[in-house]
């Protein structure tokens, strides 16, 4: 992790905590990460899951791989287990895989993305503004206010 983050001034043990915190409020299991890998072939094969039904399953799938089971999401063969796991289609999956498919979707994706700022994940973004990673609610909060969104009350948040 210290080579993904170098020159970053990335406090790496903060950011996982953070990170671990953020989860844990969502209910959201999540393991000490100590290696980041290649999610390209993850996120085009999640552009083509979001044409299937249950396709939500294969998120949540490549997010357990990944930030639970520390699984290299890059490979093609633990993409596949995900798949099977999550009752997708499993020749049409490789498919998408093999033919690449879903890259000018995933493109397009990224360009949206780098148009607001974002270049990296979690990402958070409404209209043409986004912020990047583990973010504190007061971040957030202000992110939504200038997009537009009314504060509630305290007493409406109950």
């Amino acid at each position: 992790m210290e080579e993904l983050f170098a020159g970053r001034n990335i406090d790496i043990e903060e950011s996982q905590a953070e990170m671990a915190k953020l989860m844990a409020d969502e209910g959201l299991p999540f393991g000490e990460r100590t290696r980041g890998f290649n999610s390209r072939l993850a996120q085009e094969l999640a552009k083509w899951a979001e044409t299937q039904p249950n396709g939500k399953e294969l998120m949540r799938g490549i997010y357990e791989a990944y930030f639970v089971d520390h699984r290299n999401i890059s490979d093609v063969d633990v993409l596949m287990d995900v798949v099977g796991k999550c009752g997708l289609p499993m020749n049409e999956a490789r498919s998408v895989l093999e033919s690449r498919s879903f890259r000018d979707a995933v493109d397009r994706d990224w360009a949206e993305a780098r148009a607001v700022g974002v270049t990296g994940v979690p990402a958070f973004a409404t209209g043409r503004v986004g912020v990047m990673g583990a973010q504190p609610y007061a971040v957030l909060e202000q992110l939504v206010t200038q997009a537009g969104a009314k504060k509630r009350s305290d007493k409406s948040r109950q």
